[in-house]
């Protein structure tokens, strides 16, 4: 971390010697258009994908809650992708998944519906990497799911005697008694969403494209520092990354207080 910072004052392409330049770097950053649409795609990546991704963990945890027969497997078997889904393989199985004769387009051709190919669409190749990222919520399932065991059933008991139904217990009961979960689910994720990278490389080829529409900070970074052999300005957006997680952390802690209750 401190070779990291004192790179990011020097223009270094790796072969020869580290030349100081001050602040260069990070006033080159934003005159960069493409740094700048590097944020934008991955505020998007992480202001979607996060929300969906915890909505669908908590909904299969609800659901697998019961002891029921065969339950173990199917809590298994939801976790897996957690366990696979950032690999390169499930990568390119998604890429092949959403090209021009991948299986979402057959399954729209039984509908009638005319498919395209989505990863190679800047409008739509974005929305096929949120989907994979949502699609690996096995972690936080795993949280919620401990976490709702822990909830006492005379809570829903006492509820029910008071006649509120479902839909008010999970109001009243359910959800404010995770939101320590909730909120230790988000932060994790979002930090992890910031740092995205192999999905986009995969998928798009190491370009981000089409038309940098899946560029993600990271994996600019990556190209700025491997590919152009821009190390001292690739250490400059390290460090811009590394302020961002941390402010935008600090903010969820700062806002925590209202929302989040714990037991005293």
């Amino acid at each position: 971390m401190i070779a990291s910072l004192y790179f990011s004052f020097t223009q270094y392409d790796m072969l020869t010697p580290a030349i100081p330049v001050g602040l260069k770097n990070y006033e080159s950053l934003f005159a960069d258009g493409r740094f700048i649409n590097s944020l934008k795609v991955t505020f998007k990546y992480v202001i979607v994908s996060v929300p969906l991704q915890l909505a669908f963990a908590l909904l299969v945890a609800l659901m697998l809650k019961k002891n029921r027969r065969g339950v173990k497997v199917y809590r298994a078997m939801y976790y897996l992708p957690s366990l696979f889904g950032g690999s390169v393989a499930v990568s390119i199985l998604w890429r092949q998944l959403f090209n021009k004769e991948g299986v979402f387009n057959q399954i729209l051709a039984v509908f009638g519906i005319e498919g395209k190919n989505w990863i190679a669409t800047p409008s739509s190749a974005l929305n096929t990497l949120i989907v994979l990222a949502v699609w690996q919520f096995g972690a936080s399932m795993v949280i919620f799911l401990a976490s709702l065991k822990q909830i006492p059933e005379d809570y829903y008991e006492a509820a029910t005697l008071d006649g509120a139904g479902k839909i008010a217990q999970f109001f009243r009961i359910t959800l404010p008694l995770l939101t320590p979960m909730v909120f230790f689910n988000i932060v994790m994720q979002v930090i992890n969403a910031f740092q995205s990278f192999n999905s986009a490389y995969i998928i798009s080829n190491g370009s981000g494209g089409p038309l940098d529409s899946t560029l993600f900070y990271s994996l600019y970074l990556y190209i700025k520092a491997f590919n152009h052999f821009q190390m001292g300005y690739a250490s400059a957006m390290a460090w811009i990354l590394l302020l961002i997680i941390a402010v935008v952390t600090g903010l969820m802690f700062l806002f925590a207080k209202f929302w989040v209750f714990y037991d005293d």
